[in-house]
């Protein structure tokens, strides 16, 4: 899952987009690059969100998982990327 895009089910953020950049038992931390960022992402039931399944930046997933530098401005582009495709 680490990687992935999710939209929120439930909450105050209710349908907006997020990257899992963690993942835990029956939580995932999520982060968006502004209001959640990757030193403070959000943690969420995993019932609460919705998978985005077509888009996986394996790269990221992979850094994310290894534990190496990621910003939270290549999260924010890849939000950004995913809306202008989804919107185009």
């Amino acid at each position: 899952m680490i990687g992935m895009l999710a939209t929120s089910k439930a909450g105050h953020d209710c349908k907006e987009v997020f990257v899992i950049v963690r993942e835990e038992e029956e939580y995932v931390y999520l982060a968006d690059g502004k209001a959640r960022s990757l030193a403070k992402p959000k943690r969420k039931n995993k019932k609460h969100i919705q998978l985005i399944k077509k888009n996986k930046n394996e790269e990221l997933a992979e850094r994310l998982t290894m534990q190496q530098p990621v910003r939270d401005e290549e999260i924010k582009r890849m939000i950004t990327l995913y809306k202008a495709e989804r919107e185009g």
